[in-house]
């Protein structure tokens, strides 16, 4: 038997409880070909829309939702991996369309898994799912800024970098990415009263995000050498609009809505270049670069000071709070606990 968070929908009635499952009821093997003994699993932004119902992320019910987890596989009939291997599973639409992380064990495919990272720069479970999606997505983000980066020549210090929605899991592992390597980081944030805390990750600037929520003009005063927007809508539009000449901007998330109210020129007169980050269905050699960048990149200290654990129980109540906008930085599952 195994205890999950279990999402069921019934004549129109939507619910997500802490349930008691037994094992045979775990995807069928056609659908998953590696069972994992999960350690922890995390709280994002999807997880807080599947377990509260706030928008259909869900799309077969019952449901045992969470899009992350890390553990220990225990059976496998995949030949990439074995029992004892320990691994980690990021999207693939697991806590969607197939069962996920937020339960004692999972079945799924092979093919969604990567190895946690060992050695020198090794990550435990816990601290893996302390990053977990929020944090591979930045540092997805920062890669693709990387990138970029190295095409113009920039170099860090070169100019302030934007991070929008700081306080939470993709903006606090997004910040303390960017400072380690030596970039001027300004975070825009709903919660001034968090400032000591984004600096404490390395934040050079705090500024209130009603500076860049509201509508604004098409094209704005040069600032951003880069920019990393978790928050969508308004705030995207005018981090493009007052991003420097020949820029990147990496958008992956949608906090403040879908909609983008901008206009061509940037791009076409500034030479902005907007990435698209999707951490969902992302290639495995990327999904695989990114986790060894985090392994070695990410300051284990800030790490720790911007996670929280709770049980798996708090993981209901949790999931409303990560969608008010009321979490600081990462929630840690232990669905042992």
């Amino acid at each position: 038997m195994i205890r999950a968070l279990f999402i069921q929908q019934q004549e129109g009635q939507y619910g997500c409880t802490v349930a008691t499952l037994d094992e045979a009821q775990l995807p069928a093997a056609q659908d998953g070909d590696v069972t994992v003994r999960v350690d922890y699993s995390t709280i994002n932004y999807k997880d807080g829309l599947a377990i509260t119902g706030k928008s259909p992320v869900v799309r077969k019910f019952p449901m045992v939702p969470g899009i992350d987890f890390a553990g220990t596989v225990t059976e496998s009939h995949h030949p990439r991996w074995k029992a004892g291997d320990q691994v980690i599973l990021n999207g693939w639409g697991v806590g969607e369309n197939h069962w996920g992380g937020l339960a004692q064990m999972a079945r799924v495919k092979g093919d969604w898994l990567v190895p946690l990272p060992a050695g020198d720069a090794a990550l435990s479970p816990r601290e893996a799912m302390a990053i977990g999606t929020a944090g591979y997505t930045a540092m997805l983000c920062v890669m693709a800024l990387e990138n970029h980066w190295a095409l113009q020549g920039a170099l860090p210090g070169d100019g302030e970098v934007l991070v929008t929605g700081a306080n939470g899991g993709v903006g606090s592992v997004a910040i303390a990415l960017l400072a380690a390597m030596g970039h001027t980081v300004v975070a825009s944030t709903g919660r001034l009263q968090e400032a000591d805390y984004l600096r404490s990750l390395g934040a050079a600037d705090v500024i209130d995000r009603q500076t860049l929520s509201q509508p604004g003009k098409p094209l704005q005063k040069e600032r951003w050498l880069g920019v990393v927007d978790a928050v969508g809508s308004h705030t995207l539009a005018n981090a493009c609009a007052s991003a420097r000449y020949g820029s990147p901007v990496t958008a992956c998330g949608l906090a403040q809505g879908m909609d983008l109210p901008a206009s061509v020129a940037p791009f076409i007169l500034r030479g902005v270049t907007l990435y698209g980050i999707d951490s969902v269905m992302a290639p495995l050699a990327r999904r695989e670069a990114a986790w060894r960048r985090l392994a070695t990149d990410l300051d284990r200290s800030k790490l720790a000071a911007m996670t929280k654990e709770i049980p798996l129980a708090a993981a209901i109540q949790a999931g409303a709070d990560v969608l008010a906008g009321t979490v600081r930085g990462r929630l840690v599952v232990n669905v042992n606990a």
